[in-house]
Formats: C-alpha cells, structure tokens, sequence
C-alpha cells in the first residue's frame, strides 16, 4: 500500500532528526516539537511549503502569549466536540484512555490529530501516537495519497478533515488561508534575515583586512 510504503521511508528519514533534537534539549521545548517534524516531513516527502504547518496549527494549535503566536501542540486532544490541550505526553495518554473507558472512540490525537476510529492501524500504541515523530509521518503520507487521489492540493486538504462537501469546502478554505498567513509570515522571515546580514559591522568591530 503506497501509504505504508511512505510512511516507513519517512520514518527511517526523520528518525535522524528525532535523535538530533533529543540530543540537543532536554527536555526539548514542546512549543516547537510538531514544527521541527512537520518541516522535515514536508522536505522529504516534497510537499508544498508550510501547507502541513498551516493544518498542524488548525488542528492543534495553541496561542504561545508569550511569543504571541500559534504553535500546533503536540499533547492536543479532541473528542466530544472538546479541544483539550494537556501539559504533556503522559497526561495527554491519560485522558485518552478514560475517554475510552466511557466508551468514546471518535478521538483526535497529536499534532495532526490523527483520528484513532477512523484510522485504527495508524499507531501501534498511544505512546506512539503521541510521539511526534510517529503522528506527523502518518499524517504526512495521508495526505500525500489523498494527493495522488483527489489530484490536487485543495481537495486532499479537505479530504485530511471529511470527505463530506461542506465540511470539506469548510475545512478546506479555513487551511487555505491560514497556509497564506504562513507563507507571508515565511516572506518576512526570510526579508528581515536579508536586511540583517547586509548591515554593517557594528563598532567596535574590526573589518575583515583592517
């Protein structure tokens, strides 16, 4: 299955990244793991730039106050038409297997929300689908064969959320724009790092050959 033979080379591809980083921080930031691993997918497997971050931060994101700005949040949760957004990987866990126990079973987990009814084979277990690296793999060959499917990018965009018209059209529009904000955010990231390496030495430091 072209899903399965995808997300094993991403996989094998991002578990170096997976190592880096944990090698780095520890613990590493949780405010920038879904980023960090919805970047390295979208190089490996090619897709669009920023188009999966746009639908990390619809599906999970979380206002950072302190950065003032949206970061999808890895420990996201929904069920029952409820956001929850858990401190961590433990407590995340946690709050899925009581939902269980009352007999719930339509539950999004993770950076992109993966959904655990519809997509039962995605995850060996709810430590891995909590683990970053494993969920956006997953999400990241989904959409690429939704790709394959639907032939283009808006329509497997809203093929990730329903294949449902209206809420496809409705989802669709909604990552749509925020992939345009990303993309402008993106433009002035790379303008200001420009216009900050052709600036002149600061005094008091020596030009090259001075």
């Amino acid at each position: 299955m072209l899903l399965r033979s995808a997300l094993r080379i991403l996989l094998c591809c991002i578990a170096t990244l997976a190592t880096a980083e944990a090698a780095a921080a520890s613990p590493r930031n949780p405010w920038n793991l879904c980023a960090a691993h919805v970047a390295e997918a979208e190089r490996i497997l090619r897709l669009p730039s920023h188009l999966m971050q746009a639908i990390s931060k619809v599906e999970s994101g979380r206002w950072n106050r302190e950065r003032k700005a949206l970061f999808a949040w890895p420990w996201t949760v929904m069920a029952e038409g409820k956001g929850r957004y858990l401190p961590n990987r433990r407590a995340a866990i946690a709050e899925v297997r009581r939902l269980q126990a009352r007999g719930v079973r339509n539950i999004d987990v993770g950076c992109m929300q993966v959904n655990l009814y519809w997509h039962p084979e995605a995850f060996e277990s709810l430590e891995q689908a909590f683990d970053p690296v494993y969920n956006v793999a997953y999400a990241a060959a989904f959409l690429q064969e939704l790709r394959r499917e639907a032939r283009t990018w808006p329509e497997a965009v809203g093929r990730y959320h329903s294949s449902t018209p209206p809420r496809m059209r409705a989802y669709r529009d909604k990552v749509l724009d925020r992939w345009h904000e990303e993309k402008r955010a993106a433009r002035k990231q790379r303008s200001a790092a420009r216009s900050q390496a052709a600036l002149p030495a600061s005094d008091g430091e020596e030009a090259p050959g001075g």
